[in-house]
């Protein structure tokens, strides 16, 4: 009887130290990985602001061939992923096209996106995913798409400079369209 209870007793020890399966959740804005994140998400601002800045009405349009997307149809697909991995840190993952508007609406849409993120991203709320995970999908593919847009500018005859991109003024939290000018000697053609 005694043995019994001594087995029953070590049975119920054991199935209380089972390992709970749990979402891993990494921590809030302390972590050096989600600060890299928001670096990054403020280097999009940057790059992309730039490609944005001064292109002529008719930029939105362009189409530099038959089989390539116009310059709003890849901003628009830039803010498709910024809502993207924003449902992705909130732990509600969705993707969703929405249709393109004009380049304006297309552009306060990239910008809000950017701000949505970097605000998740600042504040003690936890993320459903990985920094490295969020950074290699989504935030990977927006600059990927940033460059095309700066090679179509010069395609369309309306060129944006090259710039030693180390030197910017670029720090997290700086997401909006107003973003410091590049340093002298810093950009060429």
């Amino acid at each position: 009887m005694a043995r019994k209870k001594a087995v029953k007793a070590k049975k119920k020890k054991a199935a209380r130290k089972a390992p709970v399966r749990k979402k891993k959740v990494t921590k809030p804005a302390t972590d050096g990985a989600r600060l890299f994140l928001r670096h990054t998400v403020a280097t999009l601002a940057y790059r992309c602001g730039k490609a944005l800045r001064d292109a002529p009405d008719s930029f939105a349009e362009f189409k530099a061939g038959p089989t390539t997307r116009k310059p709003i149809e890849i901003l628009a697909h830039i803010g498709d992923l910024l809502a993207w991995v924003l449902s992705q840190a909130e732990g509600q993952e969705r993707w969703r096209d929405y249709s393109y508007s004009s380049w304006e609406v297309e552009r306060r849409r990239f910008h809000s996106g950017l701000a949505a993120f970097d605000d998740y991203l600042a504040s003690d709320r936890p993320l459903h995913k990985p920094p490295e995970r969020m950074f290699q999908g989504a935030i990977a593919d927006a600059l990927t798409h940033t460059g095309q847009l700066t090679m179509l500018r010069r395609l369309a005859g309306s060129h944006v400079r090259g710039e030693n991109y180390s030197r910017a003024d670029i720090q997290a939290g700086k997401v909006g369209p107003e973003q410091s000018p590049p340093p002298e000697r810093s950009e060429f053609d």
